[in-house]
């Protein structure tokens, strides 16, 4: 099945390079591109595409209200969102990921890593550029509200609290299914667990829930 992309970004040919990029990788396929992310919107509720790619700093609506927009808490049927951005910021990184984006890249990152993030949107999955993985998880701990975390509505298993450690620190599917020694399905059925006892939506969310209750003590490896 080929996945339909929209991609916004204000620089022309920074969008024409994306949808360059994109369109050369298998079974992806731009379907709409916008500079602003008012025609970004307009475009994503007509089309209905499986991803959006959005920059942050955009003219008239950023990428990220934009965001919230499509992806939010309070949208019922959210649309898929990857944002990407020049600037390696904390605060955009944080907004980001709270508006609803299923990932983070950087304008840098590579035709692999931008692909892989698409795939994993489509997916339901969410990926975050290695480089500020961790970092940025660690600082939604400090950024986390003074009401303590919500608690999982069911204990979690040993292997459960395994799993949820290695994704706090940005490991993907395959890593914790060669670290932990099981099966990639294993690893898909531990997530999907952790999401419904936490009540969250992506693995991002996840691992900040790890970084909140403090989970993790140390993301430096």
């Amino acid at each position: 099945m080929t996945i339909s992309v929209l991609v916004a970004d204000d620089q022309e040919i920074v969008r024409t390079g994306l949808v360059m990029i994109l369109n050369a990788q298998p079974g992806i396929e731009v379907v709409g591109e916008a500079a602003d992310g008012r025609r970004a919107l307009e475009l994503a509720r007509r089309l209905r595409p499986d991803v959006c790619l959005f920059d942050i700093r955009m003219p008239g609506m950023d990428g990220i209200e934009a965001t919230r927009a499509l992806a939010g808490p309070a949208v019922a049927d959210p649309v898929a969102v990857v944002v990407i951005t020049t600037f390696d910021l904390d605060e955009y990184v944080y907004a980001a990921l709270r508006a609803g984006a299923k990932g983070f890249l950087l304008k840098d990152a590579g035709p692999d890593l931008l692909a892989q993030a698409v795939r994993a949107a489509a997916a339901g999955d969410a990926l975050i550029a290695p480089s500020v993985t961790t970092r940025l998880l660690k600082a939604f701990a400090d950024a986390a509200p003074a009401a303590p975390p919500r608690q999982p509505i069911e204990a979690l298993t040993d292997r459960e609290e395994q799993v949820l450690a290695l994704v706090a620190r940005g490991r993907t599917n395959s890593e914790i299914a060669a670290q932990l020694y099981i099966t990639l399905s294993t690893v898909k059925t531990h997530v999907t667990s952790l999401m419904t006892k936490l009540g969250v939506r992506n693995r991002v969310e996840i691992a900040m829930w790890a970084h909140e209750t403090r989970r993790v003590k140390d993301s430096s490896d």
